[in-house]
């Protein structure tokens, strides 16, 4: 979501008006990709198997019971990644994409698919696999499709029925176009008409089914960033959250229902990721209810928020006395964990990272994100002075944006209990250890250690470490090995630069 403007006022508008008062309220090993690529980085494992710790936290796990911790970012959705992209992200350690796809661009006419661009989707998927990334398909949608602007992404025009009713662009608010009475209608009949309904769901388990067994396929994205039919006015915030809590209660849980059915139909396989509306951004809890797997075995659904500041988003410096931070965490944290899902966070970022409120957003949102979620994808993989581009023109980490490059646990043999930068500067890791002798691995990011890393283990009598140092615009790496670790033992790993 990148908001402007009246848009953005009212977002936070309607938020204030809720908070305000009471709100409604195992899997086999042979999955797994393990090992590195041939340049040694570290190739992300696909999860099979969640874990829920003690604070409620529910976490993706391998087959050899480890805790995954995916990041990465956004693709363009212009259609404009390469295989260079890709490289260059897992080149600085990280070890998850997010790929938006388009309706438009894939089904042009109904039951007419576009090869040419599907085969795109194959080569990326490819290169992906190549460099050991996982990749979440992300259905995206902006202001629903083609025919309210946004070029040839989003919903076909064939599939867009807006009454004839008006649309009136704004090029300095382009989410104001989701209060159009035309897109309001479409949305409507998107959710409602039985045969757009049908076209959706055979245009997801087409494409399903193409995708299908790929190793680098995490699963889906069901629908980018909900929206749909706001009965009243909509610039007033009352409506605007009654409209919002009305479609996570009925139409929207009824699509993400038929489209886990359609994804189920082909792909057993894939985790599959639902969205609540915009506004659990500005700290409304979802009203979305359960939602249930059909596949064999344990659910493979995860939730997948963005979080952005609608302020940030209006073009101001980020206030960190404005507790967007805390308010999220607190709205965002009791679906999953009422359902036991994991949190992977799809969008996030400012749209410029130099400024210095801007900059300490990165710093909490990574160490918030640490806290409560599975994973993430930062919004997104570009060079660029601003534009929400995570790399300057140099090619380097844009200035703010270090946070986001800094040192994780890609793999951990036990269950998390902290980790960050301490009062000390160094960044530490606490987590208890588990069972058997399978090792954890860190990711060693060149930004923060040009000179290289040296790494220590304390609470555990013996411990194998085996590093690769950063380099040049490429992370490096540690596997730890803890053997006759107890089980349970509180264990420390700390980073301090050379």
């Amino acid at each position: 979501m990148r908001v402007r403007r009246s848009a953005a006022a009212l977002c936070l508008a309607a938020a204030a008006l809720l908070t305000s008062t009471p709100a409604a309220g195992a899997a086999t090993a042979g999955e797994a990709r393990t090992g590195a690529d041939r340049a040694g980085r570290p190739a992300a494992d696909l999860p099979t198997g969640t874990v829920t710790t003690a604070d409620g936290r529910t976490l993706f796990t391998d087959g050899s019971g480890r805790v995954l911790d995916l990041r990465g970012f956004n693709l363009d959705k212009y259609a404009e990644a390469t295989e260079a992209d890709l490289r260059s992200i897992a080149d600085r350690g990280f070890t998850l994409v997010r790929l938006p796809v388009s309706w438009t661009r894939l089904e042009p006419a109904p039951g007419r698919y576009d090869r040419a661009e599907l085969d795109r989707l194959h080569r990326l998927l490819d290169a992906a696999e190549r460099y050991g990334l996982l990749a979440v398909i992300d259905f995206h949608q902006d202001v629903y499709g083609p025919k309210f602007g946004g070029g040839d992404r989003g919903i076909p025009v064939w599939a867009t029925r807006d009454e004839g009713l008006p649309f009136v662009e704004d090029p300095d608010d382009w989410f104001a176009g989701y209060f159009q009475p035309a897109v309001q209608a479409s949305f409507r009949h998107l959710y409602d008409d039985a045969d757009l309904r049908r076209a959706q769901t055979r245009f997801y388990t087409w494409l399903a089914g193409e995708l299908r067994g790929h190793r680098s396929l995490l699963g889906y994205d069901l629908f980018n960033e909900p929206s749909g039919p706001i009965d009243g006015d909509p610039t007033d915030p009352a409506v605007l959250v009654a409209a919002s809590a009305a479609l996570e209660r009925d139409r929207l849980p009824a699509m993400y229902r038929r489209l886990i059915g359609a994804i189920r139909r082909v792909d057993e396989r894939s985790w599959l990721f639902v969205e609540p509306t915009v506004l659990v951004g500005q700290g409304v809890p979802t009203e979305l209810p359960a939602l249930a797997d059909p596949r064999p075995g344990p659910d493979r659904l995860g939730y997948a928020p963005h979080f952005y500041d609608t302020a940030v988003e209006a073009g101001r410096d980020w206030d960190p006395a404005g507790g967007f931070v805390e308010r999220y965490t607190a709205a965002i944290t009791g679906y999953p964990t009422a359902h036991r899902l994991p949190v992977l966070v799809g969008e996030w970022g400012p749209p410029n990272t130099r400024t210095p409120g801007n900059a300490e957003l990165v710093r909490r949102q990574v160490a918030a994100m640490a806290g409560f979620a599975a994973g993430w994808t930062q919004w997104y993989w570009c060079t660029g002075t601003g534009g929400y581009c995570a790399l300057g023109p140099d090619g380097r980490p844009a200035p703010g944006e270090e946070p986001a490059f800094g040192p994780y646990p890609a793999a951990l043999a036990g269950r998390p209990v902290s980790q960050g930068v301490r009062a000390d500067g160094r960044w530490a890791l606490t987590f208890t250890a588990g069972r058997g002798p399978v090792p954890t691995e860190l990711v060693l990011p060149a930004t923060g250690y040009p000179n290289g890393v040296r790494v220590t283990v304390s609470g555990a009598r013996t411990a194998l470490v085996d590093v690769r140092q950063p380099g040049a615009g490429r992370a490096g790496s540690a596997r730890i090995l803890l053997p006759g670790v107890r089980a349970g033992a509180r264990v420390t790993v700390t980073l301090t630069p050379r």
